[in-house]
């Protein structure tokens, strides 16, 4: 079984110590577009990599409501880091679904084997003995660097070359990749989410499962709940985490600054409106995980789950406009921790996970108004 909120893995604490940790290197993350090996160490160490991974390899089995809290925490301290943080513990989650032979090749050495996914398919696969070769280029994959492995979804011929392609991921060691430094986003910047290149790699069976599993939740060689989870009722749930938490570190780096003569009631007031934001994104957050805890897989609740990221992500950065202007131009400092999460949370909210079009309107409006006639 895994664990509840009452009774947590640990990774609470040490998330709290990282977030120190995190808001000290922060700027420099930030300037060199990479976190610091300090703080990759560190979220290495506190379990967030083997948060998902089964006890047999030394996992920890932890809840979502606990990873949650833990993402936030280190967002308040540094956006990037708590991104990586997350995606961490989700990749290793999506890795459940290979093969147990699967499961010994990364986890077999160590429970913490950092996985960076680049969910989107982006390459193709052609059969060959014992498995599949292998080649694509795959964007946006986040903590690349610092990974030991990368998780990559791509097409594979239909039965007989004829039929629809399917789509699988693949689980690459690392040295059979190349990274390309592609990632130069205004926000976000130490997250490394470089370009995967892959040139006709071989890829054995046991490091392979069809995305279908990943998306509908069914895992034939997990019995683990965290294992057997729709990928619908995530939510967003790993993207808008980090970004609750760096509101809530945005909140507190722009209250350092309303001091003074710059206490004035029209700041006061957007300090005011914009903390009621952060606290409903969070509430809405953390009500998401709540659901995936209890298993309460329906079809309202799931798109309600998406509605929430989507939401949560509109009411963020909204927050964070808020608390630019109350700031004015001393929170635009080229050094000020404020200028910093809002570009971070201008970059993490375009996430085609957190827009309604992409990942929450067509669910939960059948919820409010039915099917749409054919």
């Amino acid at each position: 079984m895994g664990t509840t909120p009452d009774n947590g893995t640990g990774l609470l604490p040490a998330a709290e110590k990282i977030r120190i940790l995190a808001a000290g290197h922060a700027l420099e993350a930030d300037q060199r577009r990479r976190l610091s090996p300090e703080v990759a160490g560190a979220l290495g160490e506190a379990g967030f990599a083997r948060h998902f991974v089964a006890a047999e390899w030394g996992g920890t089995e932890g809840s979502f409501d606990e990873l949650t809290r833990a993402v936030t925490a280190v967002g308040e301290g540094c956006a990037a880091a708590a991104w990586c943080a997350s995606l961490s513990a989700y990749s290793a989650r999506f890795a459940a679904h290979l093969p147990k032979e699967g499961h010994h090749a990364l986890w077999g050495g160590s429970p913490d084997t950092i996985i960076a996914t680049a969910l989107m398919p982006a390459g193709r696969a052609v059969p060959a003995d014992g498995g599949w070769r292998l080649s694509g280029r795959w964007s946006y994959v986040s903590g690349i660097e610092f990974a030991s492995w990368a998780l990559v979804c791509a097409a594979v011929p239909g039965p007989g070359g004829d039929g629809p392609p399917e789509l699988r991921f693949f689980a690459l060691a690392r040295g059979t990749y190349a990274i390309e430094e592609t990632w130069d986003s205004v926000g976000m910047r130490a997250t490394g989410s470089h370009t995967v290149v892959v040139d006709d790699a071989f890829v054995p069976r046991h490091l392979s499962f069809a995305r279908a599993d990943m998306l509908t939740g069914r895992n034939a060689t997990s019995s683990l709940a965290c294992h057997q989870v729709p990928f619908q009722a995530v939510g967003g749930l790993t993207f808008i985490a980090p970004v609750a938490g760096a509101a809530a570190g945005a909140l507190q780096a722009c209250a350092s600054t309303v001091t003074g003569r710059k206490r004035t009631v029209t700041a006061e007031t957007k300090l005011v409106r914009a903390s009621g934001r952060i606290d409903a994104a969070r509430h809405l957050v953390l009500q998401n995980a709540q659901v995936l805890d209890q298993r309460q897989f329906t079809s309202a609740l799931m798109a309600r789950n998406e509605r929430n990221a989507t939401f949560a992500a509109e009411l963020l950065q909204e927050a964070l406009d808020l608390l630019i202007h109350a700031a004015g131009t001393s929170g635009l400092g080229e050094g000020h921790a404020l200028q910093r999460l809002w570009r971070d949370v201008t970059s993490a909210t375009s996430h085609v996970a957190l827009q309604y079009d992409t990942a929450a309107r067509k669910n939960y409006s059948t919820v409010l108004l039915g099917p749409p006639e054919q």
